[in-house]
């Protein structure tokens, strides 16, 4: 098989995760890593016997990267994956996709420009029991799929956001529970139900006076294909109860999949406590396939470690993507609807009223979606 060079943006928790599925994918030859702080990034680049770089230009051309990760904070991921995709890099981005929609037009524009594949991690669609929602909603046994619903209730301390100097603050981490605990859950949520025609939402700050962002957050969607949804995303809920997506169609049936249990897990630092499963599965004559897909998943969750599993298969259908020309699982057009709905979430919090979709950037207002007003 060919092998692509690949690097990474970012030396944080979440970059070991793609350092080692670049390690250990035949089709990558893990060349370097750039990062801000000379002396954290050598240490990352010794620990994988790659060459640490403070440039992404000079890392991508130097290297002659064809693939890079980008792993920084969300709100600074426009400028590494403009340098990278203008060097010649294809690159895969760290959910989500930006915290802002100009950051994401600027990207998606400068990928077509280059005529570069863009991507963003949703590592939970190749989890086996949400493919199994998805191929039942493609292989029409919902019917149309009319009614999706999320609901992800975790917790969050006050340890964890000392881990990090960025976390909980608008200007370095963005957002709170939307922009970083919820677009796995977005993004299956629109993955499954189709293109959003309309949010209305609000969020809140519950129980973590020591942060400036959201905990809490709820909404109600319709979609282009005449269905309706409701997300609830919450940080407020100790010790962290279980992240679930459910499909309903205009058939009676319904399919669903909850992909997180236990207490929330800490990219690492932590591991998933419990295997992703469907837990509803009502479609006519397979209703009692249930406890059949979850003794499997549960037993190929026990011999995995999931943590680096799913990435590296995402990771994997990256590099396949580049090197068969086709687009990934997940595309950056994908990421920018994640960030769609939370922005949306956010604008109609602020302005007590419903937002219509496509959502596009706002210009003549510096409240960052609505995110700096007290609500």
């Amino acid at each position: 098989m060919t092998e692509l060079r690949t690097g990474i943006v970012g030396c944080g928790k979440v970059a070991h995760l793609h350092a080692k599925a670049y390690s250990a994918l035949k089709s990558s030859l893990f060349n370097a890593v750039c990062g801000r702080e000379i002396e954290k990034t050598s240490r990352f680049a010794k620990e994988y016997q790659v060459k640490p770089y403070t440039s992404v230009t000079e890392m991508v051309k130097m290297e002659t990267l064809d693939v890079v990760s980008v792993c920084t904070p969300h709100p600074f991921h426009r400028n590494p994956v403009i340098e990278a995709l203008k060097c010649g890099a294809n690159v895969l981005v760290e959910k989500p996709l930006a915290s802002s929609l100009n950051d994401c037009d600027d990207m998606l524009e400068t990928a077509k420009s280059c005529d570069k594949i863009l991507g963003v991690v949703s590592q939970r669609r190749f989890y086996p029991a949400c493919q199994r929602v998805k191929k039942a909603i493609e292989d029409g046994k919902l019917g149309k799929p009319l009614l999706g619903t999320v609901n992800m209730l975790g917790w969050r301390d006050e340890h964890y956001y000392e881990m990090d100097p960025w976390r909980g603050t608008w200007k370095e981490e963005g957002g709170g529970v939307l922009v970083n605990q919820s677009p796995h859950y977005l993004d299956i949520l629109h993955w499954c139900m189709g293109e959003v025609d309309e949010l209305f939402g609000v969020w809140r700050n519950l129980n973590h006076p020591n942060i400036e962002v959201d905990d809490t957050a709820l909404a109600v969607l319709t979609f282009k294909n005449g269905g309706i949804g409701n997300l609830t995303v919450s940080n407020s809920q100790k010790p962290g109860l279980f992240g679930k997506i459910h499909v309903h169609g205009d058939n009676g049936a319904s399919a669903g999949v909850q992909t997180d249990g236990g207490a929330m897990f800490i990219t690492g630092v932590s591991d998933l406590l419990q295997p992703p499963v469907n837990d509803l599965w009502t479609i006519p004559g397979e209703e009692k396939m249930l406890e059949k897909w979850q003794r499997e998943d549960s037993t190929f969750f026990h011999r995995i470690g999931a943590m680096e599993y799913f990435h590296q298969l995402q990771i994997k259908d990256f590099i396949e993507s580049v090197l068969m020309n086709r687009q990934p699982m997940v595309t950056g057009e994908d990421g920018r609807v994640t960030v769609e709905i939370f922005t949306a979430i956010y604008r109609s919090a602020r302005d007590k009223k419903p937002v219509q979709f496509p959502v596009m950037p706002e210009t003549g207002r510096d409240d960052f979606d609505g995110r700096l007003m007290k609500i």
